[in-house]
């Protein structure tokens, strides 16, 4: 079967799977995890559907609950999906961080207990790696992990720990030697949230929000199954698995409006013209400057993904996306906000639009973007160490 062939089978199944009232729903259907069932019958049944096919994470192979789709399927489903206005079924830290780093240095064992239950939604995960004195410099990290033989004893704590409360696993940095140079004493572990030394507890934010959380550890069980690649070589193991984080977070991103529809609702079009052009031309020479840095910007992605034989995540090049994406999605937020005008400040009320409201959430929210998954200043350099080469 042609590519052309896949994408138009999977835009008919996915038209006649996709309940009507879930097209061109703007976030994930589930993050997966006991702790947050599907309430919405149609969210359930279009999930489950996806799951029976593999497409919740289609670039798996079959035996861990995937479809075992080449890259280049995967993209064409993914287009197919953005064709009908199918949302993505299943997201979150398993399926964009942990899975692939498991596939990638997970023993056979570990791959077929962990998964499969991914795949499915049936485990959450979450990501602990920050601790109150380890952000930036995460090498510099405490908590601490005693060897009992088959099992290891964790004590510290984790903060920024995005989705802990909804989490059942967590995969966990911990200090496994403390007398060598800060890098070789680490290790990575994976580990239950569900235990009696485990506790949970939200951040508060000033939006009244809690997406992260504080975690403490006290006599927290890991078994020594679920050591990921060798003791005191976590480092490694974290290093790429945020290659896979950056990776997912320089990808397509949720979209509102287009830019150009939003120029023309707010500055309108020009007189008589048929073609709908926007009427003033400073907007409409900054509206082609972002559309066309946007096109340059996908293609420059997709020549990376054509460039790795295998259609995996690329290495320190995620570094280079994840930068420009956060940046060039800040760009754009703060021009739709701008071309908005006083209907791009609201936060609610009857006078705003819900569509204007949601813009300018999805403006606020995406400042953090040049923060979240390593700082715009971090990737500049990871950028000019290993892939400048530039000296320190």
């Amino acid at each position: 079967m042609s590519l052309r062939e896949f994408r138009a089978e999977a835009a008919a199944w996915l038209e006649e799977n996709c309940p009507a009232s879930l097209i061109g729903f703007n976030e994930a259907v589930s993050g997966g995890g006991s702790k947050a069932p599907l309430k919405d019958p149609d969210k359930q049944r279009y999930f489950e559907a996806m799951v029976e096919r593999g497409w919740t994470v289609p670039h798996w192979p079959v035996e861990y609950g995937g479809a075992g789709l080449s890259a280049e399927e995967h993209q064409a489903l993914k287009q197919a999906m953005a064709d009908v206005g199918a949302p993505v079924p299943l997201a979150g830290m398993g399926t964009t961080m942990i899975g692939p780093t498991l596939l990638e240095h997970g023993t056979p064992e570990q791959k077929a207990r962990h998964l499969p239950q991914i795949a499915t939604g049936e485990k959450r995960w979450c990501q602990g790696y920050s601790e109150p004195g380890a952000g930036s410099d995460l090498a510099s990290l405490k908590t601490r992990a005693e060897d009992k033989g088959d099992h290891f004893v964790i004590n510290g704590s984790k903060i920024w720990t995005s989705g802990a409360n909804f989490a059942d696993w967590i995969f966990c940095l911990v200090r496994t030697d403390f007398d060598v140079a800060k890098h070789d004493g680490i290790s990575f572990v994976l580990f239950s949230m569900d235990q009696p030394g485990v506790t949970v507890k939200p951040i508060l934010l000033i939006s009244g929000a809690s997406p992260f959380c504080e975690c403490f550890f006290d006599d927290a069980i890991a078994q020594k199954d679920d050591l990921v690649g060798s003791l005191n070589r976590g480092w490694t193991i974290a290093k790429r698995l945020l290659q896979h984080e950056r990776s997912s977070i320089s990808g397509a991103q949720p979209q509102t409006r287009s830019v150009p529809e939003v120029a023309r609702t707010y500055a309108g079009t020009e007189a008589g013209a048929d073609s709908g052009r926007i009427a003033d031309p400073a907007i409409r020479d900054q509206v082609v400057g972002h559309e066309m840095d946007a096109q340059a910007f996908a293609l420059t992605q997709r020549r990376s993904r054509e460039e790795n034989a295998e259609g995996g995540t690329p290495t320190f090049a995620t570094s280079i996306f994840k930068l420009y994406r956060s940046e060039l999605t800040q760009r754009r937020t703060e021009m739709i906000v701008n071309m908005m005008g006083t209907q791009g400040v609201g936060w609610s009320g009857d006078t705003f639009a819900a569509e204007e409201l949601e813009e300018t959430r999805f403006w606020l929210g995406r400042k953090a973007g040049t923060i979240a998954g390593g700082t715009s200043e971090v990737q500049r350099n990871i950028i000019a160490k290993r892939v400048l080469g530039l000296p320190d």
